[in-house]
């Protein structure tokens, strides 16, 4: 279906720069001396496409993105050969802050505050669908991935899928909510909710892997090629119209969970640029999600890392 040659592009609505903070012992209403920090450029679709160009798969990004301070970005891009295809907007790409507390532990650890970005306008909109129009003649998938910015309509990755099948190419969807409802309406290849996402989908579901085949299966029959269910700690389920499988999640001492399921997304997409079935592609994606924990920031350790551990994924047969 592909070959190791083909491009992917990525597909960004709503950037932004993860900023993180380390302190120990958090205390609120106070003054809190931050110990580290560190700025990334992210966005689920900037991070696919940085993990893919690790892999040296030929990657272009695009999307919407504030032009007043993307030097993140560019330097990004230009260290790991993506090709820049972005529309800029007026005003700044927005920013994420990560405040971890190293004397916590469990959810108290991390305290999220996200900035708005700039709104989307129907001009930017336009000179991004045609952009994709040019993408499309020599890239093979596309992944429309993230969260979207004020001005855009919930049924925008939906139009996308649209306008991108139309000319023969493979869409990959990593989205939640209205966008996730309305994107599966236009059958993309393959999606990735989560359990959580996935029950908003289909309604109630328990969490024994056999029952997530099952409701999965209910999208796979509406035309999705691949549904890839995360639950976390316990794994991930893939269900393709004749095979299901459970990868079980490698043992890792997580260091961040920033970019864990877009590292997935990758190793799935590598998977199919490298010709695998359903089980090897399954233990590529939850090696590099696994490889993401380990490091700070959406980035992995060197590829042959990731892929030792590929054999150390256990999987089990779901009933098809």
């Amino acid at each position: 279906m592909f070959t190791a040659t083909d491009r992917v592009c990525t597909v960004t609505l709503n950037p932004a720069i993860d900023q993180t903070a380390g302190l120990s012992g958090f205390r609120p209403g106070r003054v809190n001396r931050i110990a580290w920090d560190r700025a990334d450029p992210g966005g689920k679709g900037v991070n696919v496409a940085g993990f893919l160009a690790e892999f040296g798969v030929g990657v272009s990004v695009t999307g919407l993105m504030g032009q007043e301070n993307t030097r993140c970005f560019t330097d990004l891009f230009a260290a790991r050969r993506i090709t820049d295809r972005f529309v800029g907007l007026p005003g700044r790409v927005r920013t994420n802050i990560k405040l971890v507390d190293e004397a916590a532990h469990g959810e108290g650890a991390v305290t999220d505050l996200n900035f708005p970005g700039p709104a989307a306008t129907p001009e930017s909109l336009e000179q991004l669908g045609a952009a994709l129009d040019v993408l499309a003649e020599d890239h093979a998938i596309f992944v429309l991935a993230g969260s979207l910015p004020a001005g855009v309509d919930d049924d925008i990755y939906g139009r996308l899928t649209t306008r991108l099948k139309a000319r023969g190419r493979t869409v990959v969807l990593d989205a939640s909510g209205a966008a996730l409802r309305h994107g599966i309406a236009a059958r993309p290849a393959l999606i990735k909710p989560n359990i959580h996402e996935l029950r908003d989908l289909v309604g109630p579901v328990d969490d024994e892997p056999a029952a997530v085949a099952a409701a999965a299966r209910r999208l796979v029959g509406q035309g999705i090629d691949c549904v890839v269910v995360s639950l976390g700690g316990a794994g991930a389920v893939l269900v393709e119209a004749d095979e299901a499988v459970h990868a079980a999640a490698l043992p890792v001492e997580p260091v961040s969970t920033v970019g864990a399921g877009d590292a997935m997304v990758a190793g799935l997409v590598l998977g199919w640029l490298r010709g695998l079935s359903l089980g090897p592609r399954a233990r590529r994606a939850t090696a590099c999600s696994a490889a993401a924990l380990t490091t700070l920031g959406p980035r992995l350790p060197p590829p042959a890392q990731v892929e030792a551990r590929m054999t150390e994924v256990r999987l089990s047969p779901l009933p098809a």
